[in-house]
């Protein structure tokens, strides 16, 4: 019988939130069995920048992060949220261990090609070593990942938090059965986004294009439900977005094949 392991991603506004995140971190350490947290935090990353005197671009959403940058996100997910995050379970009870991709080796990636945008120091990634991290979950250590990557080299990478935990719920989708939680401020995929009854309870893939068509799913809700199609497609056994404020499996939004 495999192990049953759940995969869940916090998005920037809730780990930004003292109170959201407050309540989701005490409602993750009550989801039973082996899990694993992946966190964002782009808009500490952009406060930390400002005060630093530096510049954030984006482009169609994601962080051009050249030399600077890339120390600054380095030093925000990697050092500041992430061991935030690991205090605050510790303080649960819950026996965390922050990492990024470059711990353990946990996460090779490679450098964005520079064509057609040129977002520098972002990773694409290339092998998430499943068997390492089924190492750290079965010592009983829940592994808090921050959205960094490396090259294999010397060379770290800022990378999409959503990508990361659907890459890793892939990876871990060989060895255990998965459970891939997308959890933000809303109940999950709303046809009107300011209506929190109008969720829509499930997506297919062959839905996903005439939502897209239709302006029902746009922005940044395009890739996070991209990446879910493509874990679930890959063996997830499950996937959900729904709301940081419940972490409800059995509500929130179904992502199937």
């Amino acid at each position: 019988m495999k192990n049953n392991v759940t995969v869940i991603k916090v998005g920037g506004a809730v780990v930004e939130d003292a109170a959201a995140l407050d309540g989701l971190l005490s409602r993750f350490v009550r989801v039973e069995g082996p899990k694993i947290l992946v966190h964002g935090g782009g808009r500490t990353a952009t406060a930390i920048a400002s005060r630093l005197g530096l510049k954030t671009q984006m482009i169609a959403g994601r962080r051009v992060t050249d030399s600077d940058m890339l120390e600054v996100v380095t030093m925000v997910y990697g050092g500041l949220v992430n061991k935030r995050i690991v205090a605050a379970l510790e303080a649960r009870g819950e026996c965390a261990l922050g990492i990024t991709g470059a711990d353990c080796g946990v996460i090779i990636a490679h450098r964005r090609p520079a064509t057609p945008v040129d977002y520098g120091f972002v990773g694409d990634i290339d092998r998430v070593d499943a068997e390492r991290l089924m190492t750290i979950l079965d010592a009983g250590i829940t592994p808090v990942i921050a959205p960094l990557s490396f090259d294999g080299h010397t060379t770290l990478l800022n990378t999409n938090a959503d990508t990361i935990a659907a890459s890793t719920a892939r990876a871990l989708a060989a060895l255990c059965d998965v459970t891939l939680v997308y959890c933000f401020e809303k109940a999950g995929v709303l046809t009107n986004p300011d209506d929190e009854s109008t969720v829509i309870p499930e997506i297919h893939r062959a839905d996903f294009r005439g939502l897209v068509d239709a302006g029902t799913i746009s922005g940044g809700m395009i890739p996070k439900i991209e990446n879910a199609l493509g874990a679930v497609e890959a063996g997830v056994k499950r996937v959900v977005i729904t709301s940081a404020s419940s972490l409800a499996l059995d509500s929130g939004t179904t992502i199937l094949p």
